[in-house]
């Protein structure tokens, strides 16, 4: 399964989670979540979406100096952030739970 056009439907809501847990940087978010198993998650992807989550002020952010090199700008959650987060939380688990029951209904009449 090519699981690149999944990734593209859920990278908003695994983005908010990881922000959510503890805020971060670019390609520090990106490595939380390849660490979580979202191994084909694309660096630019990732930025790109720090970026339109920002300018919807789902995210907040700021610049922390750094002595190895550019300054690092940090994403963090706001209020409009964690509420996006929870509504799609429930959206996932409902889609889910959904494709799951068709996933098992199937597998059985296949047997």
């Amino acid at each position: 399964m090519d699981t690149s056009q999944l990734l593209k439907g859920v990278l908003d809501v695994a983005v908010l989670a990881v922000v959510a847990d503890a805020d971060g940087y670019g390609y520090d978010v990106v490595r939380r979540l390849r660490s979580a198993g979202l191994e084909e998650v694309a660096d630019a992807s990732v930025y790109g979406t720090l970026r339109r989550l920002y300018a919807g002020g789902a995210l907040t952010s700021y610049v922390v100096p750094s002595d190895e090199g550019p300054h690092r700008k940090y994403y963090g959650i706001n209020a409009q952030g964690r509420a996006m987060l929870d509504a799609q939380r429930k959206e996932w688990a409902t889609f889910a739970r959904a494709v799951t029951t068709l996933l098992d209904s199937t597998e059985g009449a296949a047997r």
